[in-house]
């Protein structure tokens, strides 16, 4: 899960089953797939978003649904 990597680590993307459809479809529309790396670039204060950045671009992705995608730590 996101909510285990702190800002500036990178995970592998194990599992986005448990994320709502909509959001499945528009990571996988940015290439951002099971299997992917990605780098937490920071944890909004407050309940925010988690800014992510894979594949050269950043992504805000709400924590609630961030703390679905199970994440491996590299």
């Amino acid at each position: 899960m996101f909510g285990l990597l702190k800002a500036g680590e990178k995970g592998k993307i194990i599992d986005i089953s448990q994320v709502g459809r909509l959001v499945q479809r528009r990571l996988l529309d940015l290439g951002i797939t099971e299997g992917s790396e990605v780098c937490v670039k920071c944890v909004m204060p407050f309940g925010g978003p988690v800014m992510i950045e894979s594949c050269g671009q950043c992504v805000g992705i709400r924590r609630k649904e961030a703390v679905q995608i199970e994440v491996e730590r590299i």
